[in-house]
């Protein structure tokens, strides 16, 4: 489990690069998404994956990794904004930001851990195609969650759907980055 650990760290380390630098050229102007937009976003990411997966081809010089770090700081996007309130400014100092960023990474990488324990990490024997479904199936249940003006009766809510996401698409790049 150490090995996934670090592997975890080293896929949001690239994903983390990203989002600062996007974070230094357009500043915080995703706080101004509403869940649905953030679940919206993650979407057409993995519905482009999922579509690059059936074809084998693509038109846009981009393949299926940067979609999947796309999903990664999307999720994380999700659960910051769900942790954040209206009386928070849109406009978030840097600082902040990766502060925020850090604290939800942590938050997520506990419970893979715990996950991973208690599965024998047999994330590992999956196909990176079962990831893409799993992200899509996650999505569906947000939207239902949130056609419910996000109450469930049993079920975990849309922040252990952003979770699940973001972990789906870290075990998919650690084995992308596994396979070359």
């Amino acid at each position: 489990m150490q090995q996934t650990s670090e592997q975890f760290d080293r896929v949001i380390a690239r994903c983390k690069d990203i989002f600062l630098k996007k974070n230094n050229d357009y500043g915080t102007s995703w706080r101004i998404l509403r869940s649905s937009s953030i679940t919206d976003q993650i979407y057409i990411k993995a519905t482009r994956i999922r579509g690059i997966e059936t074809s084998g081809n693509h038109k846009v010089d981009e393949g299926i990794e940067p979609e999947f770090i796309g999903i990664v700081n999307y999720s994380i996007l999700g659960l910051i904004q769900l942790k954040l309130t209206d009386n928070d400014p849109i406009e978030l100092e840097a600082e902040r930001t990766e502060k925020l960023y850090d604290s939800t990474v942590a938050e997520v990488k506990d419970l893979m851990m715990m996950k991973n324990h208690d599965y024998g990490e047999a994330w590992r024997n999956m196909r990176v195609s079962s990831f893409t479904d799993m992200v899509l199936m996650r999505l569906m249940r947000i939207r239902q969650i949130e056609d419910n003006q996000g109450q469930t009766l049993v079920s975990e809510g849309i922040d252990a759907n952003y979770m699940d996401m973001m972990n789906y698409s870290v075990f998919a790049l650690i084995k992308l980055t596994e396979e070359n």
